[in-house]
């Protein structure tokens, strides 16, 4: 994709890869670079030193944005510690990763709402996701619960270590974020997006000797990669959704550096570390137990830490040592912000650097194969032969999922039987006719009525005010609750969810899909025999046989929208 004239994204543009990206990016005259960071004044800082450095660009060339891109868009500007201590934002922080995505905790998300309100073409995420996530570290909040039930708490206080653990939850706050961050882009038409991701490691196997003062090698660490793993299979999914944006990942697996190098401040979480005086006779007496927190502090020197170091942005602040060891052969070794950049450019602009995960995995992974598709028809073919034997249709046991799929093989199955295996009739019938038809086959065909329920999907009648059920029903699904609310809307919800529906407005629903159907087939010159197509009339056996399993595939493709984009 050419990057002149297009709006560009770039989170994280503070840090040490976004830093060099963003000045990559100048080159290729985007329109605008939207630059993002956690902390307000870093992307202000940023946004002035490109200023400086690019001072013949338009004033509002770089435009700088703050916050935390995996909460609401309330809560951005809020530390994390913040919103779990107050019982009321971490209840909707648990609601916003926990409950099911609606329009409004997509809205909510400050995700949404920086994409929605810059609508970018290019967004290029240099953020470390996989160490926001994991570096909150479930198994401190594990410890703190283990701690409060050997103290007999209230019900209260379990209440409260519960939701905090919820909200430290790993996977759920990763697919949230994937979906929130999917959605956004589709409502702004985005075209690609770029990840510069993380092994979690450096590139280094179980035997990594740097761990978070744990056993080796360290689970904190490996959460990282286990996020990091889980964050790049997502993105393939979404580099596989037809209409998406383009999807590619960057993965480093080394250190990288470096930002600068020089004496200052040494600084742990943003503030410096401030030296603590203590006397060789204030040494503490290794009797008893050790304090890990002391009764009494030691005083401060009044200075703080100093010394040369070099700066790797958000991957620490290392002294020489430190980094002489990490980077040496054999070790993590590391690379530089401008390689990434460089790569990250070249993939956008549509080159092949060989480092696209995605593009790796979709290579790497077996694909469906000529043998099975040739071995379909036989499968197809003996599973026919068996159901004439045994005089038993096989339409769906609701094993595979979801309801909705044996919900419509059910319903295409039922039109089937009423109108005579013929497409035409279930056109020619009125709606009306088809309802009652279908209700009276319901009436009367008892093992089919019983079979139907017995898998969990129950039948609306036609007045759709009852409800034919078993002892289990799959939609609506269980959520905490074992009595819901009966609305109207939720009736209608359910009934396209997962219940046999036989009201006439169903009817006229699948009236206009058979007739889509052949229309679509009928569009098709006779004469043209090329390989463009694949559901002609002769895939529908001239419509006058009715295979559900293919209109029901015909209707997750084109009614859906649910088509595979790579083979």
């Amino acid at each position: 994709m050419d990057i002149q004239d297009k709006k560009v994204l770039v989170l994280g543009g503070w840090g040490l890869v976004g830093n060099a990206v963003t000045r990559k990016l100048v080159a290729e005259k985007p329109k605008q670079i939207i630059v993002t960071s956690l902390r307000e004044h870093e992307a202000k800082e940023h946004v002035e030193n490109l200023k400086e450095e690019f001072p013949d660009l338009p004033d509002d060339y770089f435009i700088p944005w703050w916050g935390n891109i995996f909460v609401r868009n309330d809560f951005k500007d809020m530390d994390r510690l913040e919103i779990l201590v107050d019982p009321e934002k971490r209840q909707i922080l648990m609601h916003d990763s926990m409950d099911e995505l609606t329009e409004d905790v997509l809205q909510a998300s400050s995700i949404y709402q920086l994409i929605a309100t810059h609508k970018p073409d290019i967004v290029i995420d240099c953020i470390n996701s996989a160490t926001g996530i994991a570096y909150q570290d479930i198994y401190t909040t594990y410890r703190n619960i283990k701690k409060i039930l050997k103290e007999k708490p209230s019900a209260e206080v379990i209440a409260d270590e519960t939701e905090k653990l919820l909200c430290t939850l790993y996977i759920p706050q990763l697919i949230r974020h994937i979906q929130l961050l999917y959605g956004s882009m589709q409502a702004a038409k985005t075209k690609i997006y770029m990840k510069v991701g993380t092994s979690g490691t450096g590139g280094m196997g179980l035997n990594i000797p740097y761990t978070h003062s744990e056993e080796k090698p360290s689970r904190v660490l490996l959460s990282k990669s286990s996020v990091a793993g889980a964050h790049t299979l997502l993105l393939f999914l979404m580099g596989r959704t037809p209409e998406g944006p383009i999807t590619k990942e960057i993965k480093p697996t080394a250190a990288i550096a470096w930002k600068k190098i020089q004496f200052g401040e040494i600084k742990k979480g943003g503030k410096p570390v401030p030296l603590v005086e203590v006397k060789p006779e204030d040494a503490v007496k290794l009797e008893g137990k050790l304090k890990l927190k002391l009764d009494k502090e030691f005083p401060s020197t009044g200075k703080n830490f100093e010394a040369v170091y070099i700066d790797t942005g958000e991957n620490g602040t290392f002294s020489r040592g430190e980094f002489e060891a990490i980077t040496s052969q054999g070790q993590m070794e590391y690379v530089t912000p401008e390689e990434i950049a460089q790569d990250v450019i070249y993939e956008i602009r549509g080159g092949n650097t060989g480092h696209d995960i995605i593009n790796a995995l979709d290579n790497a992974t077996l694909e469906p194969t000529y043998r099975a598709g040739f071995m379909q028809h036989y499968a197809v073919e003996k599973l026919q032969e068996l159901e004439d034997l045994h005089q038993k249709e096989s339409i769906a046991f609701e094993l595979l999922g979801p309801p909705r799929l044996s919900k419509l093989l059910y319903e295409i199955h039922l039109l089937k039987m009423f109108c005579n295996n013929n497409f035409e009739r279930i056109i020619k019938e009125s709606p009306e006719n088809l309802s009652k038809g279908l209700t009276k086959i319901i009436e009367e065909n008892h093992q089919l009525r019983t079979e139907v329920i017995s898998i969990g999907i129950p039948i609306l009648v036609a007045d759709g005010k009852s409800l034919i059920r078993g002892n289990v029903m799959k939609i609506p699904p269980y959520r905490g609750e074992t009595e819901l609310d009966i609305t109207p809307d939720k009736i209608d919800l359910w009934a396209k969810d997962g219940w046999v529906d036989l009201r006439v407005n169903n009817m006229e629903k699948w009236q206009s899909r058979i007739k889509a159907i052949m229309d679509q087939a009928n569009s098709i010159a006779p004469d043209d025999t090329s390989s463009m197509h694949v559901r002609n009339k002769a895939y529908w056996s001239n419509f006058e046989k009715i295979d559900i399993g293919k209109v029901v595939g015909w209707i997750f493709i084109f009614e859906e929208l649910g088509s595979r984009m790579k083979a």
